[in-house]
């Protein structure tokens, strides 16, 4: 077995980017999901997640999908929730009714973290649905914009809150009281 840190993560994903081998480092990282410890500091979930992200970006996206399954059949803790990330691969595959089944199933849950709302926001705005981008934007906003929060929280708030600008600006509505809170 083996134990994988954030800094063994943070290795991988600079040789990605420095080789452009997308494909190389997501199969590195499916062997390594295959063999981490139950108490490693990456967990075998976010392993899968970040072998679908570079699967993504070797535009291999039924591989992204399916590397996005094993991390919810795995039921592990990731940053993005898999199910997310997956909508995103079947948008990328055509397979539209079936991401936003995806999606509907994540919304009657209840998102855990910005993050993912970060994300589907940006993802339904890359594929043309800016009603749908604004409204994960909002929910989001208003379940995170009530609680104390850390600096690291606050600022993925932000990050929300500006995402949500911008596609308020693309759909032509008038700023609100949720654009205001935005910082300086």
């Amino acid at each position: 077995m083996t134990r994988v840190t954030t800094a063994d993560l943070d290795r991988l994903e600079f040789r990605a980017v420095q080789s452009g081998d997308h494909v190389e480092v997501a199969a590195e990282l499916l062997s390594l999901a295959n063999r981490v410890d139950s108490d490693s500091e990456i967990s075998r979930a976010e392993l899968f997640v970040r072998a679908g992200e570079q699967w993504e970006m070797a535009q291999e996206f039924e591989r992204a999908s399916a590397a996005y399954q094993r991390a919810i059949d795995d039921g592990g803790v990731t940053i993005i929730d898999a199910r997310a990330l997956q909508a995103g691969a079947l948008f990328e595959l055509d397979l539209v009714d079936t991401a936003y089944a995806q999606l509907e199933r994540l919304r009657s849950e209840g998102p855990r973290n910005l993050p993912t709302y970060i994300h589907i926001a940006e993802t339904l705005q890359a594929h043309d649905d800016l009603k749908g981008a604004h409204a994960w934007a909002t929910l989001g906003v208003e379940r995170f914009r009530h609680q104390d929060v850390s600096p690291y929280v606050h600022d993925l708030l932000m990050e929300l809150l500006r995402t949500r600008y911008r596609i308020r600006v693309d759909l032509g509505l008038e700023e609100d009281a949720l654009d205001r809170l935005i910082d300086g």
